[in-house]
């Protein structure tokens, strides 16, 4: 299977938000902000994958600062890693003042996907070809966090067998 770039899959996705992306306290609300890193992250999954993809994951969900309604909401995504069904995508979103043009940085995310086939069973995808010192240092990384979490579900795994024969 041919490798695959950063560039070949990544997005940049902007929405204008609304009245009714907004809270109680008149900020855009946390979970269209999520569903917009999820919906964003799962199209550059897909376009890496040319398949079906679920979330399998989401590593951190950080935010950082406040969403105004009438401010864009910019979603950038792009590919950090690939295992042989699954790969890690990394999420940054800034909000951006059209009056003015100020940016600022509102929230990350790293999210798993799983590509799956026509039968709903994880298939292979294309290796992930890095061409830049950013792109190895965020491959770096996707790699020490999928140990990471390879490493707790394995722990989770053994307190259930666990639990289970008491």
């Amino acid at each position: 299977m041919k490798e695959k770039t950063v560039d070949e899959s990544k997005l940049l996705i902007v929405q204008q938000m609304v009245q009714a992306d907004a809270n109680l306290a008149g900020n855009v609300h946390g979970g269209v902000i999520m569903k917009l890193i999820d919906s964003t992250a799962g199209l550059v999954a897909v376009r890496h994958a040319l398949s079906n993809v679920v979330t399998a994951s989401i590593d951190r969900l950080d935010f950082h600062t406040p969403v105004f309604v009438g401010e864009l909401l910019v979603v950038n995504a792009a590919i950090n890693y690939t295992g042989t069904s699954s790969m890690e995508v990394g999420v940054r979103v800034e909000a951006e003042n059209v009056m003015t043009g100020e940016r600022r940085h509102t929230a990350s995310a790293y999210l798993t996907f799983v590509a799956l086939d026509n039968d709903g069973k994880p298939t292979a995808i294309p290796p992930l070809a890095i061409n830049s010192e950013e792109e190895k240092r965020r491959n770096r990384e996707a790699a020490e966090r999928r140990k990471i979490r390879l490493n707790e579900r394995s722990r989770e795994n053994k307190l259930r067998r666990d639990s289970n024969h008491s």
